[in-house]
């Protein structure tokens, strides 16, 4: 029950400021159901328990929401008339208002960007692209944007 009121339109308050009480909520109800010290680190046990943390949930709610409505995005090989690197990643527009970048399009095309290769290429298939990326955010069970902009850099070290 916990999960489906976490979920609940968390694309338009996952990144507000409550959103970090809620995460303390969420990994204190994560120590309660596994039993264990209160200065426990949940990271393992959101795997254990195939759990996402909140910004994962809320990465992977996004994620889904572009891809159940990719007709509302442009690709890069629309905007283009020449081949680049990223040809294949999502048009991302020019916005000068904070509110606009920390909205839900903004949001959703920047994300997507940054997603793995091979992730991006599932993203036709909706049920194979809910799969992969549930599995990816379970693998790295990111608790910030900023560990899920920079998770790149650490898979080359």
């Amino acid at each position: 029950m916990a999960h489906s009121i976490l979920s609940y339109g968390i694309i338009f308050w996952g990144i507000s400021n409550y959103s970090k009480i809620i995460f303390k909520i969420q990994k204190g109800m994560i120590r309660i159901i596994m039993n264990v010290d209160s200065r426990t680190s949940c990271r393992s046990l959101f795997k254990q328990l195939n759990i996402l943390p909140l910004k994962s949930q809320y990465i992977f709610s996004l994620m889904m929401f572009v891809a159940r409505n990719r007709e509302l995005f442009v690709i890069n090989a629309n905007v283009h008339n020449f081949p680049t690197r990223s040809h294949n990643d999502l048009h991302l527009p020019i916005a000068n208002l904070s509110v606009f970048q920390k909205g839900v399009y903004f949001s959703g095309v920047k994300i997507f960007n940054n997603l793995p290769t091979d992730l991006k290429q599932t993203f036709y298939d909706v049920y194979k692209f809910k799969k992969s990326l549930k599995r990816f955010l379970l693998d790295n069970s990111f608790y910030s944007l900023e560990e899920y902009y920079s998770w790149k850099e650490n898979v080359s070290r």
